[in-house]
């Protein structure tokens, strides 16, 4: 796959097959669309792209605006890179950009810089000033311009369209396999390894408290969850359960994010992990005593060595 970010230096390359959107976690509703792109391009002897932005126009917008985002922009990066298309175009999202009108974004951007022919928009896209315009604008234009514009379909799921927005509401209600499916892959969280409150330890549980970077990130709901985690250095996978909430035994106010590794006793202060989630074993509970909680963690652990386990057989 190709990188391309879009300077003024830019000059127009091979004739293009494209898309455009933000691709927050480059979902299963991405990845049929950039299909769809890949196709068209295979089919008309030209190459394709998926153009998006690096930083997420709402918060270019509005300074005020806290996206909480599926993916980091390295991580959207990596996801596109497994989605077959040729080219990724970076366009630096900002005031300048956003002031520029549908019509003239494609005639300065799309045809001007980076010689788009066809441009497939996904069913819910809009571009340009104030997304003021829609569909059949952006047909017009491209009669206009020499770039034929074609609309995809929806991928549903369920009876629902797949979207970031669907996919980050299961996330925060704590429906994790089901946002898993939605992605194509298990939802990840980034982060390093920082010291805690060491109540973990104390209770035959050590745990890694992980400070989440970028903070954009969207944090599932509180509970325990099964995940693996994996060392950046290594990359190698470890099963895992991950506890996210206040700490109410403790009388806690602050999200934390604790996870426990099994069969692992290294030190990974300062390290960057990255945690998978596979399913949510229960709710945050408040125990009347550390004692009443750590005889819960045994059991937490065991239903998700078991969940593990059944994964397996099924997988087998």
């Amino acid at each position: 796959m190709n990188k391309i970010f879009l300077n003024d230096n830019t000059k127009p390359g091979k004739p293009l097959v494209a898309t455009i959107g933000f691709f927050d976690g480059v979902h299963r509703g991405h990845q049929y669309l950039i299909s769809q792109v890949v196709a068209e391009a295979k089919a008309a002897g030209m190459e394709s792209a998926v153009i998006t932005f690096d930083e997420h126009p709402r918060k270019v917008l509005h300074q005020e605006f806290q996206p909480q985002l599926l993916s980091s922009f390295e991580g959207k990066l990596l996801l596109l890179s497994k989605t077959g298309v040729d080219n990724v175009v970076v366009l630096h999202f900002d005031k300048a950009m956003a002031s520029l009108s549908a019509c003239d974004f494609m005639s300065k951007v799309l045809r001007d810089k980076l010689n788009v022919k066809k441009l497939i928009i996904g069913y819910d896209n809009r571009f340009g000033h104030d997304r003021a315009e829609g569909f059949d604008d952006y047909v017009r234009y491209g009669r206009e311009l020499g770039i034929e514009v074609m609309h995809h379909q929806a991928l549903s799921m369920g009876g629902v369209n797949v979207s970031s927005s669907y996919i980050r509401k299961l996330i925060v209600q704590g429906e994790i396999e089901t946002a898993d499916n939605c992605l194509g892959y298990p939802y990840t969280m980034t982060g390093t390894v920082v010291k805690g409150f060491q109540e973990g330890r104390r209770l035959g549980f050590p745990t890694a408290n992980l400070e989440v970077a970028p903070p954009e990130q969207i944090v599932p709901a509180t509970g325990v969850y099964a995940v693996t985690v994996r060392l950046r250095e290594s990359m190698e996978s470890k099963q895992a359960m991950m506890n996210i909430g206040t700490r109410p035994t403790f009388n806690g106010h602050n999200i934390t994010l604790e996870t426990y590794i099994f069969n692992y006793s290294g030190d990974l202060y300062g390290q960057t992990i990255l945690v998978s989630f596979v399913h949510r074993i229960r709710e945050e509970h408040k125990f009347d005593s550390p004692e009443a909680l750590a005889a819960q963690l045994k059991k937490d652990a065991a239903m998700v060595k078991e969940q593990y386990e059944k994964d397996n057989d099924d997988e087998e």
